[in-house]
């Protein structure tokens, strides 16, 4: 599998307010048979404030702006986690005006996705769950950002499969669609049963397969969410051990993994990972993409496991050990309210 190029959605709250939508890429409520500005209406511009100490402030910058989608009543509203993460402050703001501060409920390191809850009643109706593993390709899907039919775009999806991020992540199964949306950070996925199919989370180069030039969207597929939706309620996160980190950005090209960089202070720069060295086994066991690296790795234990890499660097290989940690332990944590 070769890892596909991504960027991440943190754009300023000006620039928020001056992308629109080409009216003929938008919905029409005629085409639907839910109520379409009842749906896009769900959606809520979201800002967030992260401290310039923060672990991801060098990466992911420290105002971030995107959207969240109302999915309760009681204002929880469901978002990608990488707009909120250590977040000091937040704002929403629905399309009828309306604004409220809001605070961190959880965040899910495994599946991205983030909830936040609003501190003060939006009029606006919640966005009902829908079914993402009902999506097939060549299914019609609204990207829906806040602001009504102007923010929402007209896609198809165009894929299902396997997402690997650089950063340490896994989607089994994640949606791909196309055209891509301006925003994506945190929109709305809306199926044609005006329910939620998933939420906005990345820009990719190669939406309908691995090797051929389409731009998209990569969604994270909502029925990631139920499972996990109590215990991010109850905790802040899921209720059991964290998986084994890292610390390194890794990439795969033509069967060979390699280190792209490592986090600053964190388990590989400690113990002697490299930026450009190929990771050649984990254990006793041959890596030859990110998928098959990152599971086997996740196999050998919780957070704090010794994980053994076999690597090669300038030519030579070599074997060196990693103490993996927990990520949550490296970002600061949610203020109370």
């Amino acid at each position: 599998m070769v890892a596909i190029q991504i960027s991440h959605s943190g754009r300023t709250v000006t620039e928020l307010t001056e992308w629109a939508i080409p009216e003929a890429a938008q919905p029409k409520a005629s085409e639907f048979t839910f109520d379409l500005d009842r749906a896009l209406s769900s959606v809520v511009a979201l800002r967030s404030e992260i401290p310039g100490d923060a672990f991801t402030a060098p990466i992911l910058g420290t105002e971030r702006a995107g959207h969240g989608v109302l999915i309760r009543d009681d204002g929880l509203i469901l978002t990608i986690g990488y707009l909120i993460t250590e977040a000091e402050a937040i704002w929403l703001t629905a399309a009828d005006g309306t604004a409220a501060p809001g605070h961190i409920v959880g965040y899910d390191q495994g599946s991205g996705f983030g909830l936040v809850q609003a501190l003060g009643r939006f009029r606006v109706p919640a966005l009902a769950l829908g079914s993402s593993s009902s999506s097939k390709v060549g299914d019609s899907v609204i990207i829906a950002g806040e602001g009504g039919k102007a923010r929402a775009l007209n896609a198809k999806v165009v894929s299902k499969r396997e997402f690997a991020g650089y950063w340490e992540y896994l989607v089994d199964e994640a949606l791909f669609t196309s055209p891509p949306h301006p925003n994506w950070g945190g929109a709305a996925c809306i199926g044609q049963d005006g329910r939620l199919r998933g939420i906005g989370s990345l820009f990719v180069q190669e939406a309908r397969a691995e090797g051929i030039a389409s731009q998209g969207n990569m969604i994270v597929p909502i029925d990631l969410l139920p499972p996990i939706l109590d215990d991010l309620l109850l905790y802040g996160r899921v209720n059991r051990p964290a998986r084994p980190w890292l610390g390194m950005y890794i990439s795969d090209a033509e069967e060979t993994v390699f280190v792209m960089g490592v986090a600053d202070d964190g388990p590989a720069e400690r113990d002697g990972v490299r930026p450009g060295d190929v990771i050649l086994q984990v254990g006793d066991t041959e890596v030859h993409d990110l998928p098959g690296m990152l599971r086997t790795v996740w196999s050998l234990g919780p957070a704090g496991a010794d994980v053994p890499f076999t690597l090669l660097r300038d030519g030579k290989p070599m074997r060196l050990k990693v103490r993996s940690a927990d990520r949550n332990d490296f970002l600061k944590k949610p203020r109370l309210h």
